[in-house]
């Protein structure tokens, strides 16, 4: 059975600067990505991944061509249905937590909750994050394995569509990575939310149903993984 394409990212560009100083960015970017599919945009620094995630979450702009979602153009919106959009659509974990310091843990996911037409059951999910005993504790209070955890139960208890990751695992060390990153797993196959994480680990890809790899502003790659491995199987 073929599955449905959620995600059209469709001849991208984007452009920062002026006259000399002007960097391409983003040059012509096509690909998509089916429903409920864990895919990885990979590739190095410079290569344009976390101004693409940006620009799907609706943060940026493209200066041509369009992001859609379920066959929404993202560059028809006004700005209220952009913000419709990121509320209904989207989830945000990023590799700084972001949390908010004088809110307990489940505070902070409530705070998501808010945002939810359709929130998540937050006790149920604290136990799916491995959160429960730590729920009235605050965030300097945490590891920050906890506090990645807090961060992926604020951005999942709204039950988006997409997840978007911009290197979740980029501040933990390794050990911690492989949780947060099976925990990340998890939350897809439960809750069959569409994941889209940026990183430069190339063994991340081994655990995704998809692999675009960037380079210089352009896909130079998109792979399907049809053997992918679980998380905690993954080694660097």
């Amino acid at each position: 059975m073929t599955k449905e394409e959620f995600l059209t990212v469709s001849n991208v560009c984007k452009a920062f600067g002026t006259g000399d100083s002007r960097q391409e960015v983003l040059r012509g970017m096509d690909f998509t990505v089916a429903k409920g599919e864990f895919c990885v945009l990979l590739g190095p620094s410079g290569s344009g991944k976390s101004t693409l995630l940006n620009i799907i979450g609706g943060i940026d702009q493209a200066d041509d061509g369009y992001i859609a979602i379920a066959g929404d153009k993202l560059r028809d919106m006004d700005e209220k249905a952009l913000t419709r959009y990121r509320r209904k659509h989207l989830g945000y974990v990023f590799q700084l937590y972001n949390l908010i310091p004088n809110l307990n843990v489940k505070e902070n996911i409530e705070v998501g909750a808010y945002l939810s037409d359709k929130p998540l059951n937050i006790d149920e999910l604290l136990n799916t994050l491995g959160l429960w005993e730590h729920r009235y504790k605050l965030p300097n209070q945490l590891s920050g394995g906890q506090q990645q955890r807090t961060s992926i139960g604020r951005a999942i208890v709204k039950n988006p569509d997409i997840l978007l990751c911009d290197e979740p695992t980029g501040a933990l060390d390794y050990n911690t990575s492989k949780e947060i990153l099976k925990l990340i797993e998890d939350v897809n196959q439960k809750y069959g939310n569409t994941i889209i994480m940026v990183t430069h680990n190339n063994a991340i890809s081994d655990m995704a149903d998809h692999t675009i790899k960037l380079r210089d502003g352009k896909v130079r790659k998109n792979i399907l993984n049809d053997h992918k491995i679980s998380a905690m199987e993954l080694d660097w």
